[in-house]
């Protein structure tokens, strides 16, 4: 490990991979409204955030369980149909709170055209957010879950028991994944009759 005089230790939570302070620093000096996305292994969060010195402050939240314990999800809730749905959950929420504009923050996440972050960005768009994004690059088809269905099919009649094993999430909730995009609009429909 390096020493001596010259030697600076970096900040822990950027050590940890957590924040990146040069980002932070200008979001603070712009008082930016911010679009929080983050993704784990399981769930994707979306947060309206504003900073206060005291510490951030969420305006607005949405976690994409609450789309299986609201809406009545029933694929998964990390997949790009769940990124849509809950950056269009977090959209309707911002509105309701009386934020119209943000901008993207995307942490340490490396951006990748048509990736679940954008995705979630999109579904915050359409929902009314004004947020400042150049090219998304996710088709309409990947949103509703046409790909995931499409491969479901192929896979059923080539390999029944990879099928089984591969979409056995899906099939224990009761949806059967070549109805995913039937599905979606479903979910979809429910956040737009107001149920945010």
């Amino acid at each position: 490990m390096a020493h001596g005089p010259n030697y600076k230790v970096k900040y822990r939570r950027r050590r940890e991979g957590k924040t990146n302070y040069y980002k932070r620093y200008t979001y603070v000096i712009n008082n930016a409204t911010r679009l929080v996305v983050r993704i784990t292994n399981k769930y994707i969060i979306a947060q309206i955030v504003k900073f206060n010195p005291k510490g951030d402050v969420v305006i607005a939240a949405a976690h994409s369980i609450e789309l299986a314990k609201k809406f009545g999800w029933k694929g998964d809730t990390n997949n790009t149909p769940a990124a849509y749905l809950t950056g269009y959950l977090l959209g309707v929420r911002a509105l309701k709170a009386g934020i119209k504009e943000a901008v993207t923050d995307i942490g340490l996440f490396v951006p990748v055209k048509g990736g679940r972050i954008f995705t979630v960005i999109k579904g915050t768009i359409d929902a009314g957010l004004q947020v400042p994004v150049g090219e998304i690059g996710v088709s309409e088809d990947r949103i509703k879950g046409l790909h995931i269905a499409t491969y479901a099919q192929k896979l059923e009649s080539e390999n029944p028991e990879l099928f089984k094993r591969l979409f056995s999430k899906y099939l224990e909730r009761g949806l059967h994944p070549k109805d995913l995009p039937s599905h979606f609009q479903e979910v979809l429909n429910k956040i737009k009759s107001g149920g945010a």
